[in-house]
C-alpha cells in the first residue's frame, strides 16, 4: 500500500517533527491542527490544516474540528469497491496515515482538583472517534497512536510498507486505549457520588506471559504496567505467578511501616515481621520468627540494602527480594545467588482490590489505618507499650488471611497462626507453637470472630504456664 495522505494531530509531540518530516521526505501529504499544526509550522514542515482542507472551520472551542465527512470519510472508506465511487461524488480524499494521540490523559486529569465543569472539557472526543475509524479500516489505513511505535513504521515503510499484519497490530493499540479511556471516564462519572458504582470498568496492559501458574499444570500471565505487577527483576530467574502473590502481599505490609522495616512472606502470609533502629536488625528479627518458614521466601525491606543486610541475604535461600534500591557493592554480594530475584520495592497503589470470582469480580477498598480510634472495653486501660504491641499486631492482622491470631511485641510479631485456618482456636495454637520466644508481655490481635472465651483462653495459657 502506498501511502499518498497522512493526518497528524498530537498532543505528545515527542518525536513527532521527525515523523513529519519523513513523511514529507517521502512524498505524503500532511494535513494538521491544532498545536501539531504549530509544531510543524516552525520546523518548516509543509502541511495542509485541517480546517482549510475540509472547507469547515474549527469551531465552539474546538470542541468540533476534525468530526466532518472528509476526515472520517477518508479514513472508513473502502479502497477498491463501491466506496471509492462515494469518495470520488463527494470529493473525500483518501487518508492513508493517521498518528494522533489524546490530549492530556483523562486518567491523569481526573486525579486533579478540577470542578466537573472543568474536568469534562478534558473528555477527548475527535481523537478518539478518528483513531476508532482508521483503526476500524486497518486493512486500508495505518494507524500510531503511540510515539514509540514512530521509529518501527519508518522503518517498514523504508523496507517497503506496512504489512497488513503491521496495521492490525496498530489497530489493537486503538482499541485496548479507547477501552481504557472509556473506563477511566465512566469510573469517574459513576463514583461521583457512589463509592462502588453500579458499572466498575478497568483495563490492564503490559501482559507477559509466565512459565505457568499457581502449579504447573495451569497456564498464567501478569499483567500491569504499576505497582509489583509493573516490576520485573534486577536479577534472577523470570517471577512466578506465586511468587508475584507473595511481593504483593509482603509489600502491601511493608508500607505499613515508617521505621526500617522488614516483612518475610511464605505462600501469601506472613511468617517474620519486625522493625529496627537499622534494616539489618530489623531482618535478623523478622527471620528469627519463623527461620523454618523464612526458607525460600519473599522478603521486602523498606530501606536500601547495604553490604550488611545484602550477606544475610546471601547466606540462606530466599526466592525474592524487594527493597528501595542496592548498592553496587550490595548488589554484587548478591549476585552470588545467581537464581534469588531482585527487585525495586514500587510506590504504594491506591487503587482499589479487586479479585474476580466465577463470573465476576470483588471490589475491596481498605481505610489508611485500622489503628486509629480505638475502644476499650477491658477493666484495664491497656499500657503504652500494650498499645505498641497491638498496633504492630493488628498491622499483620490484616494482611493475613482469617482466621488468624497475632502475637506480638512493639517491634517485632513473636507467633504467628492461622492464615486461613478454619477454627480460630487452632490459629491460637499454631500461633503459640510457632513462638520461639516467651509470649509474656506481648499482645494478641485475631480477625476472628470471638463469640466464646475459648480463643482468648489458648492464647492466654502460655503466659498463665509461665
Amino acid at each position: 500500500m502506498r501511502m499518498k495522505t497522512a493526518l497528524l494531530s498530537v498532543w505528545d509531540k515527542t518525536g513527532i517533527v521527525e515523523l513529519a518530516r519523513f513523511l514529507s521526505e517521502s512524498n505524503i501529504a500532511i494535513l494538521s491542527s491544532g498545536g501539531t499544526r504549530k509544531v510543524l509550522a516552525e520546523a518548516g514542515i509543509p502541511f495542509t490544516e485541517v480546517s482549510e482542507y475540509t472547507g469547515s472551520p474549527e469551531m465552539m472551542d474546538g470542541r468540533v474540528k476534525t468530526l466532518h465527512p472528509k476526515i472520517h470519510g477518508g479514513l472508513l472508506g473502502r479502497r477498491g469497491g463501491i466506496d471509492e465511487q462515494v469518495m470520488t461524488e463527494q470529493d473525500i480524499g483518501p487518508i492513508d496515515l493517521l498518528v494522533v494521540n489524546l490530549y492530556p490523559p483523562f486518567e491523569e486529569m481526573a486525579k486533579k482538583d478540577l470542578s466537573l465543569p472543568e474536568l469534562i472539557e478534558f473528555i477527548d472526543i475527535g481523537g478518539p472517534a478518528m483513531i476508532r475509524s482508521a483503526a476500524k479500516n486497518f486493512r486500508d489505513v495505518a494507524v500510531i497512536i503511540d510515539p514509540s511505535d514512530y521509529s518501527t513504521v519508518m522503518e517498514e515503510m523504508k523496507d517497503g510498507g506496512l504489512s497488513e499484519e503491521d496495521r492490525l497490530h496498530l489497530a489493537r493499540k486503538v482499541f485496548a486505549r479507547t477501552a481504557s479511556y472509556d473506563a477511566a471516564i465512566s469510573n469517574y462519572l459513576y463514583g461521583i457520588d457512589c463509592e462502588f458504582p453500579e458499572m466498575y470498568s478497568f483495563q490492564l496492559k503490559n501482559g507477559r506471559e509466565l512459565r505457568y501458574g499457581e502449579n504447573p499444570h495451569q497456564k498464567a500471565a501478569v499483567y500491569g504496567d504499576s505497582g509489583i505487577a509493573g516490576q520485573t527483576p534486577l536479577q534472577g530467574k523470570q517471577m512466578s505467578y506465586n511468587n508475584y502473590l507473595d511481593a504483593d502481599a509482603a509489600t502491601g505490609l511493608l508500607h505499613e511501616f515508617d521505621k526500617p522495616a522488614a516483612v518475610i512472606v511464605k505462600h501469601n502470609n506472613p511468617c517474620g515481621v519486625a522493625t529496627g533502629d537499622a534494616l539489618l536488625s530489623a531482618y535478623l528479627s523478622a527471620r528469627d520468627v519463623d527461620p523454618s518458614s523464612a526458607y525460600g521466601s519473599v522478603v521486602a525491606l523498606n530501606r536500601i540494602v547495604e553490604d550488611d543486610v545484602a550477606e544475610e541475604l546471601a547466606s540462606t535461600f530466599v526466592e525474592v527480594v524487594i527493597a528501595p534500591g542496592y548498592t553496587d557493592s550490595a548488589r554484587n554480594i548478591m549476585a552470588r545467588k545467581e537464581n534469588m530475584r531482585v527487585m525495586i520495592l514500587p510506590e504504594k497503589e491506591t487503587a482499589p482490590a479487586v479479585r474476580t470470582i466465577n463470573g465476576g469480580a470483588l471490589i475491596q477498598v481498605s481505610p489508611e489505618s485500622i489503628t486509629d480510634n480505638w475502644r476499650v472495653v477491658s477493666e484495664r486501660e491497656p499500657t503504652a507499650t500494650e498499645y505498641d504491641a497491638m498496633r504492630m499486631a493488628l498491622k499483620v492482622c490484616q494482611h493475613t488471611k482469617s482466621n488468624t491470631i497475632i502475637f506480638a511485641n512493639p517491634t517485632a510479631t513473636v507467633g504467628i497462626g492461622g492464615a486461613g485456618q478454619m477454627s480460630r482456636v487452632d490459629a491460637a495454637k499454631i500461633a503459640v507453637d510457632k513462638a520461639l520466644s516467651s509470649l509474656e508481655g506481648t499482645s494478641v490481635a485475631s480477625d476472628a470472630f470471638l463469640p466464646f472465651p475459648d480463643t482468648l483462653e489458648e492464647a492466654a495459657k502460655p503466659v498463665q504456664q509461665h
